[in-house]
């Protein structure tokens, strides 16, 4: 039992505390099992007991020489958050990561949210390239891609940026002094851990594409942005009921807080409380003020059950330090089987002149490594094809595998890019892989102007699928807003691979609904039709398709006669 004056009585030299050191470096390296690589350690607290806490200062200062010196010698790096003072007792909160490969590092995967102009891509900007905004969207502008969002100043498409911190939590983006660009690959190679920005559209024409990053690319956590200014308005509300639903933890960042008088910011503040009180939402807010405020809400964050909200300034830089430590403290929320057969989920597809078709995706299952055979699928028949591996990339880097929870890339030497889709998987040849066109859900209308029948169509998101599907069959007559039913869907178009327990979100103008998919119909392709010859025969002999033709007419008015 790891009490909170263990160390304090433990000596580094004496053959007989052997025991103690190799309990205590056990129980430090099931913490960093828990968070793949990285956890915090409260000294001078109990760890099974966490209210029996605090030390004399300088019995806190003993514990944190030792617990450092162990740790050094399993390859562990801990470093100091905050100390807290209670009742005349302290505490300390310790950053403890394993030092990993090179070509390695943590991932976690946070979608960026909110309503239009509410300061998106900018923050992003101000985030990854460690500079300040000049009040007119500078910052965004290094983060767009195409022409017409250098224009509006509006973000159309689905796009990543990343933030690397080190093994002692310092920031690592350094933009090149001649170009002025990230280059990733010094990122990831510096980095134990990669915060992956995905920033969504916010406007409500690139609606759908803001629920294919949020079901395709499955970030950990969702960041809502609201500015400050003009509060919670136009899509806001679209797109925390999208996180919830797809049961992703969200944050709050209020923007703008520089240019907004503080009657107005406290006016915001009182409307998101109230927002996050509401029924079906239930979540405890908690505004972010110091260093140990992050801790603890990064510490109890990946429950769901607490919303922290920063309230940040992109011009002046406002609380910008406190956000940063908290994306470097955030754990991995997911949790995949390393020990399952692989599955890869493509959530994009593109051509690179002398490589060929290139997809990329999340590993949701297993591990893949380079010269694996992988069978890709399904095509527009159902079928799956197996390929070999020949190159993987990690945020532009190389490397030797993935595993599950990770974002990669490969190139697809063997077919053409028209041949592959967002919506495809590669799956391990160990696995018994069938594809589907017709499915069972459990479905919550959110929302409907009149009423759900059979036959009724609309898009249907899940994971990186996105394909129109017809209800065929209902357990109820009709559906209106709130009924839950168990319905029977019928893609139709292609054929998918689905899993069971798989969320999805089901919407088309105006109706939304979520479900989770409940069981999987295996898809038997139609047999092709058969070629008519080109002679066939009658009653008086073989004639050519033409007389065959006349010849059945005059018979029909034989028998009419």
């Amino acid at each position: 039992m790891i009490t909170k004056d263990f160390l304090v009585g433990l000596s580094l030299t004496n053959s007989k505390d052997h025991i103690k050191r190799e309990r205590y470096r056990d129980y430090v390296q099931s913490m960093l099992a828990l968070g793949e690589g990285e956890t915090v350690i409260d000294l001078g607290v109990s760890a099974d007991d966490t209210t029996k806490r605090g030390l004399s200062k300088d019995d806190l200062e003993l514990s944190e020489k030792k617990h450092i010196a162990l740790l050094e010698e399993i390859g562990v790096v801990s470093t100091c958050l905050v100390t807290r003072k209670q009742s005349g007792l302290y505490t300390r909160a310790h950053l403890v990561r394993k030092k990993i490969d090179p070509d390695d590092f943590i991932e976690v995967r946070v979608a960026v949210l909110g309503n239009v102009d509410a300061g998106k891509s900018t923050l992003l900007g101000v985030l990854t390239y460690g500079i300040l905004d000049d009040g007119r969207g500078q910052a965004r502008q290094k983060l767009f891609r195409h022409k017409h969002e250098f224009e509006s100043g509006r973000t159309s498409s689905v796009g990543n940026d990343i933030l690397g911190f080190d093994i002692s939590g310092n920031i690592v983006n350094k933009p090149d002094s001649h170009s002025g660009h990230l280059d990733w690959i010094t990122i990831c190679n510096d980095s134990t851990k990669v915060i992956t920005f995905i920033d969504l559209a916010g406007h409500e024409k690139y609606l759908k594409t803001t629920i294919f990053g949020m079901t395709g690319h499955v970030p950990d956590y969702t960041m809502l942005m609201i500015g400050a200014n003009a509060g919670i308005v136009g899509m806001t509300k679209e797109h925390l009921s999208l996180a919830l639903c797809l049961n992703i933890p969200v944050f709050m960042v209020v923007t703008k807080i520089d240019m907004c008088p503080e009657r107005v910011l406290s006016e915001t503040m009182k409307n998101l409380d109230k927002l996050m009180k509401s029924p079906g939402v239930r979540k405890l807010t908690v505004v972010i003020k110091n260093l140990e405020d992050v801790v603890h809400a990064a510490s109890h964050f990946s429950s769901g059950k607490v919303c922290p909200i920063f309230q940040v300034s992109n011009v002046v830089g406002t609380n910008l330090d406190l956000l940063s430590a908290f994306f470097n403290l955030i754990p991995l929320r997911r949790k995949f089987s390393l020990d399952s057969p692989a599955e890869f989920q493509i959530d994009d597809v593109y051509w690179v002149d002398g490589v060929g078709t290139v997809v990329s995706g999340t590993c949701m299952a297993g591990m893949i490594s380079l010269n694996d055979t992988m069978l890709i699928g399904p095509n527009p028949y159902g079928e799956f094809i197996a390929i070999p591996i020949k190159s993987i990339h990690r945020k532009r880097m190389p490397v030797s595998k993935i595993r599950c929870g990770q974002t990669a890339s490969f190139s697809i030497r063997k077919l053409n890019k028209k041949e592959v889709r967002k919506g495809m998987v590669l799956l391990s040849p160990k696995m018994v892989v069938f594809s589907s066109v017709q499915f069972d859900a459990e479905i919550l209308i959110l929302h409907h102007p009149t009423t759900i029948a059979e036959n009724y169509q609309a898009m249907v998101h899940i994971g990186s699928i996105r394909q129109t599907a017809t209800i065929v069959r209902m357990t109820k007559t009709v559906l209106r807003t709130g009924d839950r039913d168990m319905v029977t869907f019928k893609f139709i178009k292609n054929p998918e691979y689905l899993s069971v327990g798989s969320r999805m979100v089901f919407r088309e103008g105006r109706t939304k609904a979520v479900g989770t998919v409940a069981k999987v119909y295996p898809y038997t392709p139609a047999l092709p039709k058969q070629i008519r010859p080109k002679h066939m025969k009658c009653r008086e002999g073989w004639h050519s398709k033409k007389e065959f033709n006349s010849n059945a007419g005059k018979d029909k008015e034989m028998n009419v006669n």
